[in-house]
């Protein structure tokens, strides 16, 4: 019979790790035991939240759509901790630009609009394809596993706002994607699930006023402020440590639905 899981003992590799959704499952992670390589840009702050960590974690500078770099920090997850059994996708970026600006008689950059795809669904599932193969030489645990998947959306993927056109198909992307990846990896135990979260105090929040903080806070129903990255964390944990969640997308908003 399968059991419920645990992180300890376990390799994990998390994609913009350095701040934000990223940097609070890096640091659950390590935490309950995990050893972690941490992948964000080389002018992230990553080498700084690595050594904060100890022994326990590796900085890997890396853009996410580049096939040569994840490789590397998948390669430096086998070769300093033996193998990878977790890989977290919470790299992305977002833009705030309408389909057509008719006051300026100007259309939505075609450039803006393909660079935000690449990043956030050819970036994650650049990751994806790459940490299975290394998944897939794992040994398989009693019930067959042999590795986890956990992708990073948003509800923006379901209920996008104005000018969210590029980030809303990026993230529908990822929602779209995780089912196929989900049947396509079954064969060799490795399981892959989505989580869309709401508003959360990171970094991009954080530089806003603090009355449009406190307006967007009020924005979820209940509980009625933003959510913090160790929340997104503990379902990251969640989701790796209960067998029976595969190819799902959950999301993780304090019952947010966000307006025009």
């Amino acid at each position: 019979m399968a059991t419920i899981g645990s992180l300890k003992g376990l390799v994990g590799l998390v994609t913009g790790g350095a701040s934000g959704l990223g940097r609070g499952t890096v640091e659950r992670m390590v935490r309950h035991g995990a050893r972690v390589v941490l992948l964000d840009l080389p002018s992230s702050s990553g080498e700084e939240v690595a050594k904060s960590l100890g022994d326990d974690c590796k900085f890997s500078p890396a853009d996410v759509t580049s096939a040569e770099d994840v490789g590397k920090a998948v390669d430096l997850a086998v070769s300093s901790f033996g193998r990878l059994d977790v890989a977290v996708n919470c790299a992305g970026i977002g833009i705030a630009v309408k389909t057509y600006n008719f006051n300026k008689d100007r259309a939505h950059p075609l450039d803006a609009f393909q660079n935000v795809l690449v990043v956030n669904a050819v970036g994650s599932f650049n990751v994806i394809r790459l940490a299975a193969g290394a998944m897939g030489k794992n040994e398989p645990n009693p019930d067959g596993q042999r590795g986890v998947i956990v992708n990073t959306a948003s509800v923006a993927a379901f209920d996008g706002q104005i000018g969210q056109a590029a980030y809303s198909a990026s993230k529908g992307a990822i929602v779209g994607m995780t089912l196929p990846i989900a049947r396509d990896l079954s064969s060799h135990g490795i399981r892959i699930n989505t989580i869309a979260p709401g508003l959360y105090d990171t970094p991009l929040l954080a530089s806003l006023p603090e009355k449009v903080r406190t307006f967007l806070a009020r924005m979820v129903p209940f509980p009625q402020r933003l959510g913090n990255a160790d929340e997104y964390a503990h379902l990251v944990q969640a989701i790796v440590e209960n067998p029976m969640m595969n190819g799902e997308v959950i999301r993780l908003d304090g019952a947010l639905r966000m307006q025009p």
